[in-house]
C-alpha cells in the first residue's frame, strides 16, 4: 500500500492503477458503495476523510498545495476506478472548484487560510451562483453587495445552491456596480455560511431528495478580506471557475459508472445476447470512447497551465447527453423495474430509475446544453448571435 502523501507521479499508468485499485478496494467504507442517491456531508464524511488521510483528496492540485499533482491521464484512472467501485461524490466544491481558483487568483494569505482547510474537511462549500432569474443566464444576477466601510452588506438570494445544508462556507457572485454593462460589476465573495442573514431553505426534487436549497441573504455581512480578485472584476474568474465546473461535469464518470451498470442489467434481464441490444450497447460503448477521449485532451491543457477556452462546452453537452442516453436504455432494458425508484431488489449496482432521475437535470445544471450551443456558435464558430 502506498504510503500517506507518497508521490505517485512516477508509476506508470499500469502500476498506478493496481495502486489505486487496491488501496481503495481496502479503504472505502462497503455500506457506502453505489449509493442510490447523493450522499449528505454526515453520511460521506467517512470518505472524505479517509482521502485527506492520505493525501488523495485534490488529485489535480499541485503538490506544493496539498494535491496530488496528477498528470490528466493518472486523473482519468483515478476517476474510472472511483467509478468501478460504486464510490460517493464526496461534498467537493471546495476540491474542483474554490481550490482551484484560489490557487490562480487567490491571495498568498486566501491560499494559506483556505486551501488546509479544504483539504482537512474543516471547510466544507457550496456554489452561490444561479438566481430565481439568473440560471443559465448567469449575467443577470441581481443579488448585490454595497460597501460598508471595510465591509460588503449582501442582499439577495440563491437558488439550486447544491447540498447547502451541508455547508459552512458559500461562494457567491455578486453585484457591485449595478450602473455597469451586465458582465462588469460583478465580484467573487466568500462567505461563511453562519454569518446572521442568512436562510437556507431545502428544495425536494422529482426523486425525494434534498440536494439543492435555496439560500437567502439579508444584510449579510462580509469583511473585504474575503473579495476574490479586483472589485467589479469577478466574471473572470466567474468564467475560470464555469471552466473548472464544465471540465468537471464534463468527466466520462457519469457516463462511464451508468455505463457499467448495462451488461449486468441486460443479463439479469436476459437480452445480453439480443442481437437489437448489442448494436445499442457497442455505439454507446463507443460514445464514451471519444467522451473520454475529449476529456483527455481538454485536462491536458489544464495541466500545461492553458486557459480552457469556450469550446469546453462540447464537453459538456457530451457527457450529460450521453449519461441521458445510456439510462435510456437501462430503464428500457430493465422493464417493469424501470419504474421502481428504489435499487432493483435491492442491488444498489442496479438502480435504473434512479440514475434516468440524476441524468434528467444533467443537461440543465451547469449552464442548460441550450445555453452551451450558443457558447460553441458564437465564441468557437463565430456564427452571428
Amino acid at each position: 500500500m502506498p504510503a500517506p502523501h507518497e508521490d505517485l507521479t512516477g508509476l506508470d499508468d499500469v502500476r498506478f492503477r493496481r495502486t489505486v485499485r487496491d488501496w481503495i478496494e481496502a479503504n472505502y467504507p462497503p455500506e457506502l458503495r453505489n449509493p442510490p442517491k447523493r450522499l449528505h456531508w454526515a453520511e460521506n464524511k467517512v470518505w472524505y476523510y479517509k482521502l485527506s488521510a492520505q493525501g488523495w483528496l485534490c488529485p489535480g492540485w499541485p503538490r506544493a498545495f496539498g494535491g496530488m499533482g496528477l498528470s490528466a491521464a493518472q486523473q482519468l484512472i483515478m476517476l474510472e476506478e472511483l467509478e468501478r467501485h460504486g464510490c460517493a461524490r464526496t461534498n467537493d466544491h471546495g476540491i474542483v472548484m474554490v481550490g482551484p481558483l484560489l490557487i490562480q487568483h487567490g491571495t498568498k494569505a486566501q491560499q494559506d487560510y483556505f486551501l488546509p482547510r479544504i483539504l482537512s474537511g474543516e471547510h466544507i462549500w457550496c456554489q452561490g451562483y444561479s438566481e430565481p432569474n439568473a440560471g443559465s443566464d448567469l449575467a443577470a444576477l441581481r443579488t448585490e453587495a454595497v460597501e460598508d466601510g471595510e465591509f460588503y452588506v449582501i442582499n439577495g438570494q440563491k437558488t439550486w445552491t447544491t447540498l447547502a445544508q451541508d455547508a459552512n462556507w458559500i461562494f457567491l457572485l455578486v453585484r457591485t456596480d449595478k450602473t455597469a454593462k451586465k458582465q462588469e460589476g460583478i465580484s467573487f465573495l466568500l462567505v461563511p455560511m453562519d454569518s446572521p442573514g442568512i436562510t437556507v431553505r431545502p428544495i425536494v426534487t422529482l426523486d425525494l431528495h434534498d440536494e439543492f436549497c435555496e439560500t437567502f441573504f439579508d444584510n449579510v455581512r462580509v469583511p473585504k478580506a474575503n473579495l476574490v480578485g479586483a472589485a467589479n472584476k469577478g466574471w473572470s474568474m466567474a468564467k475560470a471557475l464555469l471552466g473548472f465546473e464544465r471540465i468537471y461535469l464534463g468527466s466520462p464518470k457519469l457516463s462511464a459508472s451508468a455505463f457499467a451498470r448495462l451488461r449486468p442489467l441486460a443479463e439479469r434481464m436476459g437480452v445480453w445476447e439480443d442481437a437489437r441490444f448489442q448494436d445499442r450497447y457497442t455505439a454507446l460503448r463507443l460514445d464514451l470512447a471519444d467522451l473520454r477521449a475529449l476529456y483527455q485532451s481538454f485536462a491536458d491543457r489544464l495541466r500545461r497551465g492553458e486557459t480552457l477556452g469556450p469550446d469546453v462546452s462540447m464537453l459538456k453537452i457530451w457527457q450529460t447527453e450521453l449519461f441521458q442516453r445510456i439510462t435510456d436504455l437501462l430503464v428500457e432494458t430493465a422493464g417493469e423495474h424501470g419504474a421502481e425508484l428504489e435499487p432493483m431488489e435491492g442491488n444498489r449496482a442496479l438502480n435504473p430509475a434512479g440514475l434516468f432521475l440524476q441524468a434528467r437535470p444533467a443537461t440543465i445544471y451547469g449552464g442548460s446544453n441550450e445555453i452551451q450551443r450558443n457558447i460553441i456558435a458564437r465564441n468557437v464558430l463565430d456564427l452571428p448571435g
